[in-house]
């Protein structure tokens, strides 16, 4: 049996969270929540860990340079490195509208890549 404490980052009161988990890493409790969705992160956050990834993308013929991305929803923790690689490599061309595909499926995650800011032509 583990216990796990963690911070619960699903709503601004950041609760301190207590994970009990027993030898085969199944989540036995989760105490400390003031409400369910702290539970339901507490033991999504102990046995597969989720992320959103935001950052920026270049913009070719744009009047701007580059503009703000996301991943539309969240992806493994362990598939960051691989998606801030691909996000490094990609562009976009001018113009970009919000929710605009900028990567289909980044790095094999089943997740799209989208645009967060509008960047029209130069």
């Amino acid at each position: 049996m583990a216990i796990v404490e963690l911070t619960c980052i699903s709503c601004p009161l950041g609760c301190p969270l207590r994970v009990e988990t027993g030898p085969d890493g199944a989540v036995l409790s989760v105490s400390g929540n003031t409400c369910k969705r702290g539970e339901e992160y507490g033991r999504k956050e102990v046995t597969a860990p989720m992320r959103t990834v935001t950052s920026t993308v270049r913009v070719e013929g744009g009047s701007a340079p580059v503009t703000s991305v996301r991943t539309k929803t969240d992806i493994p923790k362990e598939k960051i490195f691989s998606v801030m690689e691909a996000i490094r490599q990609a562009a976009a061309k001018a113009p970009v509208e919000i929710g605009d595909v900028i990567v289909a499926d980044i790095a094999g995650t089943g997740v799209d890549l989208v645009a967060t800011k509008a960047v029209g032509r130069r």
